[in-house]
């Protein structure tokens, strides 16, 4: 499928007549942020993207569940407070969301306006199929998910040169993305026969990694 094929499936949903909410989901390094980002660039203010990443712990949350080292993991994110802001942007009202902000490996509250007058809403993120501590409650509030496929040896290797473009040293980058990444990709693929539709990233942009993905992404 061609990226003009998801911009016309995208601008369907946003002409729906109500506000209907598109989930972007896919393994660590997928190309998620990518795929949303050009979304973004074709409907203009027709839509605008909440990220699941916002709904990080806090790192010093993590450091006191003893969490903090797998960060990104399906029990490292407030689900609760993402069904219930996910529960405010389907009533149609103006609402503000939190962004993952990457400098600082840490959320920040209430950074994106949703204005009520935009029809479609797009939220990425890997467990917006999960279903496990909380994330089944997810894709019931989504009138569509997509999932993005892409091979698994071109993923690592976008995943360990995002760490290294963050100054983490190349011996830690590897060994995160081995034990931490890897570890959540095998999870998010087990959601993927939930998906509406199942996008192959080589047919997607160039530049799959993005900009906006947070840790988990």
């Amino acid at each position: 499928m061609r990226i003009v094929d998801l911009v016309d499936r995208a601008r369907a949903l946003a002409a729906a007549g109500e506000r209907r909410v598109l989930g972007i989901a896919g393994t660590p390094g997928a190309g998620k942020s990518t795929v949303s980002d050009a979304l973004l660039d074709a409907l203009g203010d027709d839509a605008i993207l909440v990220g699941m990443d916002g709904f990080h712990l806090a790192n010093e949350e993590l450091v006191r569940l003893g969490r903090r080292e797998r960060k990104g993991a399906p029990d490292t994110f407030d689900v609760e407070g993402y069904v219930a802001l996910l529960d405010r942007i389907r009533a149609g009202h103006a609402v503000y969301a939190p962004r993952f902000d990457r400098s600082l490996e840490e959320s920040i509250g209430s950074a994106v306006l949703v204005p009520a007058e935009v029809p479609l809403v797009i939220t990425e993120g890997n467990y917006l199929l999960h279903d496990r501590f909380g994330w089944d409650a997810v894709a019931s509030r989504l009138d569509e998910v997509w999932f993005l496929d892409v091979d698994a040896a071109e993923r690592r290797e976008r995943l360990v040169t995002r760490r290294l473009s963050h100054d983490h040293p190349h011996d830690e980058a590897v060994a995160w993305v081995r034990d931490v990444d890897e570890a959540n990709a095998a999870v998010v693929e087990r959601g993927r026969h939930r998906a509406h539709l199942v996008v192959t990233v080589s047919e997607a942009p160039a530049g799959a990694l993005g900009h906006h993905e947070g840790a988990a992404s």
